[in-house]
C-alpha cells in the first residue's frame, strides 16, 4: 500500500513538472513581443532590451527553465504582471483562487448529487418516462454552451444578483478567502445569505455539464449492474427494489461514478473561464480571460495556466487514493 503510494505521488509530480515545462515553453512560442503590451505601438527599443534582460528572457529558454522551476521551487514567485508595472501575480492569484474554489465547490455540491440521483431514477425506470425524461435533460445540459445558458439566466432570473461575489455595500474580512466559510466564522449570517445568492445563478451553470455528464454515467453503470446474479438473487431473497439498488448496486458502481467525476472537477475550472467573465466573478478564469484579451499579459497567462495543471493533477492524485479505498482489489495488486 505506501509502494503504490509513493508511487502515484512521484508519478503526480512528474507531471506536474511536465506540464510546468509545456506552458513554459509553449508561453514563449507564441508570435510576437509580450512587452509590446505595455509600451504599445511606439515602444522604445532600449527599454525593451533592458526588461528582457532584466526578465533573463535574452538568455536559451532551456535556461529560463531551470531558472523558473527554481524560482517557484524556493520562492513560489511565479513572476510580475507585464501589464501592470511592480504587481506580483502571485499575489493576484492568491486573492482569486479562493474566488473559483467556492465557485467550483458550489457547483460540485449540486452537480454529484443530483447528477447521481437523476441516474438512479433512469436506470430503475429504464425505457420509460423518467429515463427518457431525465436522459434528454442531460443531453441538453451537455449540448448548450456555458456562456449562452448564463446570458439567458442572466436575462430570466432577475430576482437574484449576476455579479459579483457580495453587494458593493457589504464587506467581510477574509480568513480563508471562502466567503460562505469566513460568514460563518465571522459569525455574519447576513453575509452568508448575501454570498449565498450571489453564488446560486454561477453555480447553476458551472453545475450543467457535470450534473449531465454524472447523470449518464450512473445510468449507464447502474444499468449493467442491477442485470447482475448477485442483484437478482438479491431480489429473490426478499430484499426491497431500492435497498437492492442504494445497498448493493450504487456501491458496486462506485468506481466509474468517481472517476468521472473527478475528472468534471478539472474540466470545471476551463468552464469558470466562461462562467466567472459572463458574472463578472473576481475568480482564476476572469483574471485568466483579462489577461488573453484585455492585456495580453504572458507572466499572467503562464501563471494561471500552471495553477490550473497543478490543480488537475493534485486532483487527479486524491482520486487514485479514493479508487484504493473504494476498491479492494487496487490494494491487493
Amino acid at each position: 500500500m505506501i509502494g503504490y503510494l509513493v508511487r502515484r505521488v512521484l508519478h503526480a509530480l512528474v507531471t506536474i513538472l511536465v506540464a510546468v515545462a509545456l506552458v513554459f515553453i509553449a508561453v514563449r512560442a507564441i508570435p510576437g513581443n509580450p512587452l509590446l503590451a505595455r509600451f504599445g505601438q511606439h515602444p522604445d527599443a532600449d527599454e525593451i532590451a533592458r526588461l528582457r534582460a532584466e526578465n533573463g528572457w535574452d538568455r536559451p529558454v532551456l535556461v529560463q527553465l531551470g531558472q523558473f522551476l527554481w524560482q517557484v521551487g524556493t520562492t513560489g514567485d511565479l513572476g510580475r504582471s507585464l501589464a501592470r508595472t511592480n504587481v506580483n501575480v502571485t499575489d493576484e492569484l492568491r486573492k482569486r483562487i479562493p474566488a473559483t474554489v467556492e465557485l467550483t465547490l458550489a457547483a460540485l455540491v449540486l452537480a454529484i448529487p443530483l447528477g447521481i440521483a437523476a441516474g438512479i431514477v433512469a436506470a430503475v425506470w429504464r425505457n420509460r418516462w423518467p429515463d427518457r425524461l431525465g436522459m434528454f435533460l442531460a443531453l441538453a445540459g451537455v449540448s448548450v454552451p456555458i456562456f449562452f445558458l448564463a446570458i439567458c439566466l442572466r436575462e430570466v432570473v432577475t430576482f437574484l444578483p449576476t455579479s459579483q461575489r457580495l453587494p458593493l455595500t457589504m464587506s467581510l474580512e477574509p480568513l480563508t478567502g471562502l466567503l460562505l466559510v469566513d460568514s460563518l466564522l465571522r459569525g455574519r449570517p447576513d453575509v452568508f445569505v448575501a454570498a449565498v445568492r450571489h453564488l446560486l445563478l454561477p453555480a447553476v451553470v458551472l453545475a450543467t455539464i457535470p450534473m449531465s455528464v454524472v447523470a449518464r454515467i450512473t445510468r449507464s453503470s447502474l444499468v449493467d449492474m442491477l442485470a447482475s446474479d448477485f442483484i437478482r438473487t438479491a431480489r429473490a431473497k426478499g430484499a426491497s427494489l431500492w435497498r437492492v439498488v442504494l445497498r448493493h448496486a450504487l456501491p458496486t458502481a462506485a468506481v466509474p461514478i468517481t472517476n468521472i467525476a473527478g475528472l468534471q472537477i478539472g474540466l470545471l475550472l476551463s468552464g469558470a473561464v466562461l462562467t466567472e467573465t459572463v458574472f463578472d466573478w473576481p475568480g482564476l478564469g476572469r483574471y485568466l480571460a483579462s489577461a488573453i484579451i484585455g492585456d495580453r499579459d504572458y507572466v499572467a497567462i503562464q501563471a494561471c495556466a500552471i495553477v490550473i495543471a497543478v490543480l488537475f493533477a493534485s486532483l487527479n492524485l486524491v482520486l487514485d487514493l479514493v479508487y484504493v479505498w473504494l476498491d479492494p482489489r487496487i490494494r491487493l495488486q
